[in-house]
């Protein structure tokens, strides 16, 4: 195996994926959940993103290419879903049950776009572009299913937090996650506006 390609892979994944960032938002979306519940959203929303991420690894250059998608409209999309998100966090509706039965967290937002985000998306991409042989292949195959690991170890054990802070504490780290949450959102969508604003200057250069 490439130790060098594994070791670039893994780091790079694990710190645009950000498990540890994820944990208020994890608590937040799950507040009033039961413990077996939240062990299970966990567990559903680390596959979710990595199908996501390996199914782009295999055929995202040729999707984005297919539909014509730039990652600039990905990146912009994905921000402003999670700006819904994370409104509904900040006013609370986020904890309302009508809201949270009828839909699985799990899959959206937090297995996508949060985990599996346009940034995770465009690295893995880049990272199978560097892929000349099997063992640069199951480098970054090992990498990909080694962030997933550590994303759903973090979520999993994450539950250890509300023994500390109780459900008080959920709802304060809930309107601190939506307003993270928030701030991501927008750099997202900043980030978009400035490469279509990049790629429209040099087009008309």
């Amino acid at each position: 195996m490439n130790v060098t390609l594994f070791g670039t892979s893994f780091v790079t994944l694990l710190v645009i994926m950000d498990p540890p960032g994820t944990v208020p938002v994890f608590l937040g979306l799950t507040s009033g959940r039961s413990k077996r519940d939240r062990r299970k959203l966990a567990l559903q929303a680390s596959v979710v993103s990595f199908g996501v991420i390996s199914c782009f690894a295999a055929f995202g250059h040729q999707i984005l290419n297919y539909l014509g998608i730039t990652v600039s409209a990905l990146e912009g999309s994905g921000g402003l879903l999670l700006l819904l998100v994370a409104l509904e966090l900040l006013t609370g509706r986020a904890d309302e049950p009508s809201e949270a039965a009828d839909v699985n967290v799990a899959l959206v937002p937090l297995g996508t776009p949060l985990l599996a985000g346009p940034g995770a998306i465009v690295a893995v991409i880049l990272f199978v572009q560097q892929i000349h042989g099997a063992s640069d292949f199951l480098a970054v195959g090992a990498a990909i299913v080694a962030t997933h690991l550590v994303i759903w170890l973090t979520m999993r054990y994450s539950v250890l937090v509300i023994r500390v802070i109780k459900e008080s504490g959920v709802t304060l780290v809930t309107r601190i996650a939506g307003l993270l949450l928030a701030a991501i959102a927008v750099q997202m969508v900043a980030d978009a506006v400035h490469s279509y604003l990049l790629a429209w200057h040099f087009g008309h250069q």
